[in-house]
């Protein structure tokens, strides 16, 4: 008995949703910049750890599955998030807001495509925020704001 056409459309879309999930890619997203870049994995790690301290900002927290999964056996693209912070906005957002500093740090995600290329992607602060300006005002918005011009700084340096 054949398949009917419509079937085999959903199966194909079903199928490509599948493998683009798990090839690793970061689709563009609201509220998310995502940098896409001819880098290897290792190599925009290294730049964006080290864009990270050119523009006064420190390295708080850092996970990923790859190595993890590697002593267990298993080869999976790589895969780290790094998690962006300074005391400086985190004084000046708790003046704001108590419940905003929940967000921080802001996280940078660096993945691997299967070609070897890399991206860096990362929520924008001013998206990670918003939920925060009832408490937080204008102020918090600002910072946000700040940190936005100063996330995208880091972005471009890294991928460039």
């Amino acid at each position: 008995m054949p398949i009917p056409t419509r079937l085999l459309a959903i199966l194909f879309m079903v199928t490509l949703s599948v493998s683009a999930a798990q090839s690793g890619e970061i689709a563009p997203r609201q509220g998310w910049d995502v940098h896409a870049t001819s880098k290897s994995y290792q190599t925009l790690l290294k730049d964006t750890l080290a864009a990270v301290r050119a523009n006064k900002m420190g390295v708080v927290t850092q996970a990923g599955p790859t190595a993890a999964a590697a002593a267990r056996g298993i080869t999976i693209p790589g895969n780290r998030v790094i998690g962006v912070f300074n005391n400086d906005f985190a004084v000046r957002i708790l003046a704001t807001s108590t419940a905003a500093m929940i967000e921080a740090p802001i996280r940078l995600y660096v993945t691997e495509a299967p070609d070897g290329s890399a991206t860096l992607s990362y929520k924008r602060p001013s998206h990670v925020f918003a939920p925060y300006h009832d408490e937080g005002g204008d102020a918090l918005m600002e910072l946000a704001k700040d940190l936005d011009r100063r996330f995208k700084k880091i972005a471009i340096e890294a991928v460039n």
